[in-house]
């Protein structure tokens, strides 16, 4: 997992070999740092490294110098000489004081959890914003972990106050370097996102429903959305395989067009640089009508992961957006179905299909909870009014008079107000 540490990944011909370390603090539960030290096995199997060794310690609070105490430490240095060990991965963030500390009192390389999360989405990103995006999240974390060379390569001498002269130490050319580059990312993808917008503002005025799949990693969004929309994007039992937003549009049982976005999947403490990072393009997820939340029901602690990623949403000011509890996985646990039933959620499979013309006829009804029907009379000189009543409505009935045309109409909030000078009834 190096490539978190490097400007260019390079090829995985050898798999690293991996101790991870959990720590359970005073008032957690053992059993959630376990499920913790599983989920990041999976991750380092994702990342292309093999797991061989598992470390845990019960503490009061983190060591302020090396996160475990003295005697765990010197326990874990054995171990890693035992197996050969080339990183140690610690489950919760370390400090730069502390993974310096480390990396001296066990000879090998220590990171945390989130450099193993960047290091995946480094490897999974391919379009030019998820790149970016990644870059910019990585960039954000080694900044503050820049170490090393600044006493010994001043460009002028003298260690004493007195005797510094104006010039600067490579840390600090290293530090102004990494800036520069994060200020640049930053105004690509503003830049992104300000087309992002235009789009949005244009979709907007098309009236047509929007959606966004969101949901622990590996849930199964991507291939709802293939289920639902007939399309071919990825999707594979592995993490992090979606990074990049899909949108794709279908239309429901009563007509309405639906846009639907595919998001990134989230994960436990997923690093706040990746959250800060992927701001612009989780904005779909923001700005929806409804959050479809896909959950796995073959997952062991699902409602763990249904926290998570609530958690999420909350940091991108996104909690308040109504959400639709979907189920998935159903042909894969017996639990499922009685899991769906508890939490009020529409069970799924998204692989064979099974409860889909259900999913279909909640999401309509959801999405159609603000409209109402509304009688108008509009003038025949009117055409572009007749012809965006039929874009952004469903019509009920429609009959001709001497010089207007009575109709009756289904619409939403946003288009009774476009529409309201020739609304003749009070909406039911």
């Amino acid at each position: 997992m190096t490539s978190a540490f490097t400007d260019t990944l390079i090829s995985r011909e050898i798999r690293e070999r991996i101790i991870l370390v959990g720590v359970t603090l005073s008032g957690a539960r053992p059993e959630a740092t376990e499920a913790n030290l599983e989920e990041l096995a999976l991750l380092v199997d994702t990342a292309g490294a093999d797991v061989v060794g598992i470390v845990h310690q019960r503490r009061e609070a983190p060591d302020p110098s090396t996160f475990l105490g003295k005697g765990k430490v010197a326990e874990l240095v054995e171990l890693a000489y035992a197996e050969d060990a080339d990183t140690i991965v610690f489950d919760d963030e370390l400090s730069p004081a502390q993974q310096r500390n480390l990396e001296k009192l066990l000879g090998r390389t220590a990171i945390d959890r989130t450099a193993v999360i960047l290091d995946i989405f480094a490897q999974n990103a391919s379009s030019p914003e998820g790149k970016a995006q990644v870059e910019l999240a990585l960039l954000r974390y080694r900044l503050p972990r820049l170490r090393g060379r600044g006493e010994t390569l001043s460009q002028q001498g003298g260690g004493l106050i007195g005797n510094r002269g104006p010039g600067e130490t490579q840390l600090e050319v290293d530090r102004r370097r990494l800036v520069r580059r994060m200020h640049h990312l930053e105004a690509e993808l503003r830049a992104v996102a300000a087309t992002r917008e235009t789009q949005r503002s244009s979709r907007a005025r098309g009236r047509r429903h929007e959606v966004s799949l969101v949901g622990y990693t590996n849930a199964g969004k991507s291939s709802l959305l293939n289920a639902l929309t007939g399309a071919d994007v990825a999707a594979e039992d592995r993490l992090f395989v979606t990074l990049d937003p899909r949108t794709r549009q279908f239309a429901l049982p009563g007509g309405e067009t639906i846009l639907m976005t595919d998001t990134v999947g989230f994960v436990r403490k997923l690093p706040h640089e990746l959250v800060e990072a992927f701001k612009s393009t989780l904005d779909s997820v923001r700005l929806s009508e409804l959050v479809v939340h896909v959950v796995d029901g073959s997952a062991e602690d699902p409602e763990g992961q249904i926290r998570a990623v609530d958690e999420v949403l909350a940091e991108i000011d996104a909690a308040g957006v109504p959400q639709l509890l979907v189920v998935n996985k159903i042909d894969r646990s017996p639990d499922a179905l009685a899991l769906a039933e508890r939490l009020g959620a529409v069970p799924i499979s998204a692989r064979t299909g099974e409860g889909i013309d259900q999913l279909l006829e909640t999401l309509s009804d959801r999405l159609r909870a603000g409209d109402k029907v509304v009688k108008l009379l509009v003038p025949f000189s009117r055409g572009d009014v007749l012809a965006r009543l039929h874009r952004e409505g469903e019509i009920l009935e429609q009959a001709n008079g001497d010089d207007a045309v009575a109709l009756t109409a289904v619409l939403d909030e946003a288009a009774r107000g476009v529409f309201a000078e020739f609304v003749t009834g009070s909406p039911r």
